[in-house]
């Protein structure tokens, strides 16, 4: 069992909406092992998303179970989930949220900055990440400065740079033509090779056939769950 790193049991999320209650997930139960490269698909309302917010820690379920590396985050304190998304998970966003003001090099030190890293050990790092991602001449240059498939791989780098346990990506090439999709793919595939435990959000049957596993969700509950080999 050591190398589950994701384990949700009956996991379940309701949101109530004036008097009507709805039901954004209904029981879900899977489990997620180190160097799994998972997609998560699904259109608009499956579930996806708010699946994608209980495994970021980003919200917590109404009921259910869901362990993280063996931890069980419903019985964590606000600050115990902001240090799980800072340690633990690696953020990649479809609009990549960089500072407009910090260079590729400054954005990618941040998490670094908040795990309490001296500065010549968190420049190091940071520069050895932007290096891995294929930015190494673009380590000064703020994020107007780049194309948006350099802005990703920033984005990738920030989120690599602190060796999470899991990379989670949320509609990582939502905002890129079909080419620069298809660099910033094979470079998930890459970091994948490397031991990188990869959970991309998609409604893109493309995007999704590179992973190694596609769990599709519909109405709040798992539809299928099958490798893609």
């Amino acid at each position: 069992m050591e190398n589950i790193i994701i384990s949700s049991e009956s996991l379940s999320r309701k949101f109530r909406v004036g008097t009507v209650t709805i039901n954004a997930l209904n029981k879900v139960s899977f489990t997620v092992k180190k160097n799994e490269f998972v997609a998560l698909m699904g259109a608009s309302g499956s579930g996806k998303s708010t699946l994608m917010n209980l495994i970021g820690c980003l919200d917590t379920a109404t009921s259910g179970l869901y362990k993280l590396n063996g931890t069980d985050v419903e019985d964590m304190d606000e600050n115990s989930l902001a240090n799980v998304r800072n340690k633990e998970i690696g953020f990649i966003f479809q609009t990549f949220n960089l500072l407009p003001r910090y260079t590729a090099l400054e954005n990618v030190m941040l998490p670094l900055v908040y795990a309490g890293i001296k500065k010549q050990e968190r420049i190091e790092l940071a520069k050895r990440t932007l290096e891995s991602v294929g930015l190494s001449d673009r380590i000064m240059h703020k994020p107007n400065e780049l194309s948006g498939g350099e802005r990703q791989r920033v984005a990738i780098a920030r989120a690599l740079v602190n060796k999470p346990s899991i990379i989670l990506a949320d509609e990582p090439t939502g905002n890129l033509d079909s080419g620069t999709s298809i660099e910033i793919m094979k470079l998930f595939q890459e970091i994948h090779k490397k031991g990188n435990t990869i959970i991309v959000v998609t409604h893109e049957e493309d995007i999704a056939a590179y992973a190694g596993r596609i769990i599709r969700l519909k109405d709040g509950i798992i539809e299928s769950d099958i490798l893609n080999n």
